[in-house]
């Protein structure tokens, strides 16, 4: 029976308040406000927990003790006691000692959106990368938090009572031993995803070789980025409609109409209040933005917030160095807004991945976005000028040459500049004007 109680108690989700101060003195990527607070309700409810509260405090400065006052921290502190929550989730971010202090009066656990989003991401993470990179940014968390977390601070001898010859003195407290460890942790955890970039760094060599360029899909949280990679590519990855649904990146090769291979590769969403240390430990994966030659920045058209959203994605990746990346604005999820009332802006794409709306435009798009809107042309090359040849396997796409009695039979994938020096040869193909674009 006992047991039967505590897999019951389990499966309820965790009951959480949740408490966010806004503030004119913080920075605006600080501020807490409706939209702020209801996303991290959803936060909460992707964790597990359920929101049971949810507290507003307004102050021209944060309090430095408990942040919000505290008079509004007993306030809270009553509505914890009546209502049985056992966590206080901040929309902001609190230092350590304001975690105490708050603890203190709550006599519940509390934690900040930071926290809450590591949480996530631990939970998320299968692949080997994936759970070292969450791991180096919940331990670069979890350090300047530590003496919180240790109240006693027992000195250590080698036994108890009197102490063996050699070991007498003060000793490590456990406090400096945990934060000895821990950056020894993370040393190792650096060095470990060094390895990782490396082996990236060759990959990017390898695609480079090739010339197959890379696509990355970038965007919001829960915009339909994997939902669109599986309906360009036939992925099959994982696409559910909650936050932070891919943690692990997935990439995979399509083949467009005129023959020519690219690469597609779903990101990590982003979201307001990333934590930095979160970028920093993922910079591993998200370095690969820099180097995509297209960013296709997809846009939850249905949110009404779609606008915020779209500013922190720009903001992310202008943080990671990929500003002078080309990118497409695709709005998705157009299948639940009627026509008039999509959002628009110049040079968009509206597409629905759901439904496969769009995507030919998207196709389109990518292709000129790329130059690289090729085109597939077969023709005889005569043996007296085999030199073409090899301006081809420099320029192009060499997908055939068969060496025939009256020349070499050529079936080449190029674009237009290589394909008005083949005029001779495919006269039908006349290339266009500057004028005609």
């Amino acid at each position: 029976m006992k047991e039967e109680q505590k897999e019951i108690q389990e499966k309820q989700p965790e009951r959480a308040g949740l408490v966010g101060l806004s503030c004119g003195s913080l920075p605006d990527f600080d501020h807490s406000d409706s939209d702020t607070m209801a996303e991290l309700e959803q936060l909460l409810e992707t964790a597990g927990g359920q929101c049971i509260f949810t507290a507003m405090q307004n102050r021209p400065t944060p309090d430095p003790r408990t942040f919000i006052g505290e008079g509004k921290a007993r306030e809270i502190a009553e509505l914890v006691r009546q209502n049985q929550v056992d966590l206080l989730v901040f929309d902001n971010e609190i230092s350590p000692s304001q975690t105490r202090a708050l603890e203190e009066i709550m006599q519940c656990r509390v934690i900040d959106r930071n926290a809450l989003i590591l949480d996530i991401f631990a939970d998320r993470a299968k692949t080997s990368e994936g759970k070292l990179q969450v791991e180096l940014a919940q331990y670069q968390y979890l350090l300047p938090r530590l003496s919180g977390m240790w109240s006693h601070l027992v000195r250590q001898t080698a036994g108890g009572g009197r102490s063996p010859i050699g070991t007498r003195g003060p000793g490590e407290t456990q406090l400096e031993t945990d934060r000895r460890h821990i950056r020894q942790r993370i040393a190792r955890l650096q060095r470990e995803l060094e390895n990782v970039r490396q082996i990236r760094a060759t990959q990017r060599r390898k695609r480079r070789k090739r010339e197959v360029p890379l696509v990355a899909l970038v965007g919001y949280t829960n915009a339909g980025k994997s939902t669109l990679l599986n309906a360009l590519t036939g992925a099959g990855v994982h696409a559910n409609d909650r936050l932070f649904d891919t943690l692990d990146p997935t990439t995979k090769s399509y083949r467009m109409e005129d023959g020519t291979e690219i690469l597609i590769s779903d990101t990590v969403g982003f979201i307001r209040k990333l934590p930095h240390h979160l970028v920093d430990a993922f910079k591993a994966t998200l370095e690969e933005l820099t180097y995509a030659d297209v960013l296709v920045h997809v846009i939850d058209a249905s949110s009404d917030i779609w606008d915020s959203q779209a500013q922190v994605v720009e903001r992310l990746i202008e943080e990671l160095g990929a500003q002078q990346t080309p990118r497409i604005v695709v709005f998705n999820k157009c299948d639940k807004m009627p026509l008039d009332f999509q959002p628009r802006m110049t040079g968009a794409v509206h597409i629905s991945a759901k439904t496969g709306e769009g995507l030919e435009a998207l196709l389109a798009a990518i292709r000129q976005t790329l130059g690289r809107d090729k085109i597939r042309v077969e023709f005889v090359l005569p043996y007296a000028r085999a030199s073409v040849l090899d301006m081809l396997y420099r320029d192009a796409d060499v997908k055939k040459a068969e060496y025939q009695e009256e020349g070499i039979a050529v079936e080449v994938v190029c674009d237009q500049q290589v394909l008005g020096r083949l005029y001779e040869f495919v006269p039908q193909y006349r290339p266009k004007e500057e004028w005609e674009d």
